[in-house]
């Protein structure tokens, strides 16, 4: 087995680790390393959770591999059951659908997201994909974990969406309890350079990548940064996660959503297997 693991996989173990057993789970439209971290999940920590793709709403597929379009009969392949697209959000609306999980090209401090225009909605610089019903579900899903893959650019946490699509947990007009909302919001957000949970509703950082500075961090970081007390580097994936994000996704589907800059990250566990550090 490899001694070396790479970042891509490294972010996607860290976002399985999020999943709690016993959960039901749901992803949306092309988010492969969601994909990949929930079906790790499901075959180590978390064998009982109700895995849920996020396009085909087919409920604990078995893919032979992960495809490189989320809307594909490989995620459909020996499915217990197939939703209908009102069946999602009938769970979601009665409070059965336990962690969702959402990107966006913009992140704020409450786990507001923004994939719908970068500039204002009447004129956008950059007109982006939107959120289908993301809205609705982050409104009354019970947990949430975010991710970005490109925090280190600057442009991904910022101290204000430019546009809200999906909602955190303070949005202008005010919190998820004054606005009636069921779900309680993010609790975690998984990047490339470090791990956040969200202890007061605001994005906290806990833990780092050995390869990462906290002055780096905190300068790509749009917003003031809050530091756990007990900040610590990332525990190193168990190898054996890792040999199984490589059968999952043997295309590397999930490297597609990291720049070539970040995908020449390389780290290699220690003998003991209790820490990593970077490979020069």
């Amino acid at each position: 087995m490899s001694r070396e693991l790479t970042i891509d996989e490294w972010v996607c173990a860290a976002m399985a680790g999020t999943i709690r057993d016993g959960e039901v789970v749901f992803h949306g439209f092309g988010s492969p390393c969601a994909t990949v971290a929930m079906h790790l999940a499901k075959r180590t920590h978390a064998p009982h959770m109700v895995l849920v793709e996020g396009a085909t709403y087919a409920l604990d597929p078995d893919p032979a591999f992960i495809p490189p379009t989320s809307n594909d009969w490989a995620l459909m392949r020996r499915a217990a059951h197939v939703l209908r697209f009102e069946e999602l959000f009938d769970l979601a609306a009665r409070g059965g659908l336990d962690r969702m999980f959402l990107s966006g090209a913009q992140i704020d401090a409450y786990g507001n997201t923004n994939v719908t225009a970068i500039g204002s909605l009447e004129a956008p610089k950059v007109k982006l994909g939107g959120g289908g019903g993301g809205c609705n579900l982050s409104a009354t899903a019970q947990r949430m974990t975010l991710w970005t893959t490109h925090h280190r650019s600057g442009r991904a946490l910022v101290g204000r969406c430019d546009v809200l699509t999906d909602v955190g947990h303070v949005t202008p007009e005010g919190t998820r309890e004054e606005l009636g909302f069921p779900g309680r919001g993010p609790g975690w957000l998984v990047t490339e350079l470090g791990v956040f949970d969200f202890p007061d509703g605001r994005a906290r950082l806990r833990q780092i990548y050995p390869d990462v500075s906290l002055d780096e961090l905190r300068a790509a970081t749009g917003f003031e940064l809050d530091v756990d007390p007990g900040l610590r580097a990332l525990p190193p994936p168990d190898p054996a996660a890792i040999a199984l994000v490589r059968r999952l996704d043997p295309l590397r589907v999930r490297r597609r959503e990291f720049s070539e800059q970040e995908l020449n990250r390389r780290f290699r566990w220690a003998d003991d297997g209790r820490s990593c550090t970077a490979c020069l």
